[in-house]
């Protein structure tokens, strides 16, 4: 998932070298922290959210693949 995600983020920001995925895993949830640089922020959570909104679906569903439940923080 950790790819999967650092791929999303890599074709959505301007700055891709500065994409960071951290993956940590909390009372049984697998949680990944997805860092950009400050001027792509806006561009990785979209208006109202909606891309990462979006991001957060795509990643549940192939979550759901593997019966794991996926917590995307972006940071």
């Amino acid at each position: 998932m950790k790819e999967l995600v650092e791929m999303i983020a890599k074709a959505l920001v301007d700055h891709p070298e500065e994409v960071v995925v951290i993956e940590t895993i909390k009372d049984g949830d697998k949680h990944l922290e997805l860092k950009v640089a400050e001027s792509d922020m806006g561009k990785v959570i979209g208006k109202q959210g909606r891309i990462a909104r979006a991001i957060r679906t795509v990643v549940k569903a192939a979550g759901t693949k593997t019966d794991e439940r996926i917590i995307i923080d972006i940071v």
